[in-house]
């Protein structure tokens, strides 16, 4: 004969409950929780801009007249050969200078003289043409990225590919591209 099953209290239920709720509240707990604010490190970009200025091949740009509130957060000058990403030599002479607008959004400017289609494909998140820009009697080249989130425009000569790029529309990058000047 079977025994009589036994039936279940108001504990029963709460032990239940538990089991399922407690692993749940922490995991939204873990998922959810705010890491404090992270301040961006700003770095004196003008030295290496000198440097650049000093070693490279090609004219080195850079913007006069900044908007209110941008901050610097990269600049790197790296010749041919010198060691670059991961340890590896670079394949070009490379300026790179980042700012992050007041909105926080990141501007980048970019410039190289070796291996233009590889530089621009890398720096513009494999962008495909999208029209021209005209800024200061030069032809800029329009790129959109594949998800078309990252907007940049592309300058190229025989010595030097110039790339501005941003989460932005491109009348902002016209805007940037249209302060960078070789001098200071």
């Amino acid at each position: 004969m079977a025994r009589a099953k036994k039936p279940a209290t108001m504990g029963d239920l709460v032990r239940s409950l538990l089991v399922i709720i407690v692993p749940l509240l922490l995991i939204s707990a873990f998922f959810t929780r705010n890491l404090g604010d992270h301040p961006v490190k700003e770095v004196d970009w003008r030295p290496v801009l000198t440097l650049a200025r000093s070693q490279a091949p090609y004219p080195v740009v850079a913007p006069v007249n900044l908007p209110p509130g941008w901050r610097p957060v990269q600049a790197t000058w790296v010749r041919t050969g010198e060691p670059y990403l991961n340890g590896e030599a670079s394949p070009r002479n490379l300026w790179k200078l980042g700012f992050l607008t007041s909105d926080d959004v990141f501007v980048g400017l970019i410039q190289g003289d070796l291996k233009p289609d590889d530089l621009v494909r890398d720096e513009t998140r494999e962008g495909t043409g999208d029209g021209q820009s005209v800024l200061g009697g030069q032809t800029w080249e329009r790129l959109e990225s594949p998800d078309g989130r990252t907007h940049s425009l592309v300058e190229s000569t025989p010595e030097v590919t110039t790339i501005v790029t941003a989460d932005l529309p491109y009348e902002a990058l016209d805007t940037y591209a249209g302060i960078l000047s070789s001098t200071d």
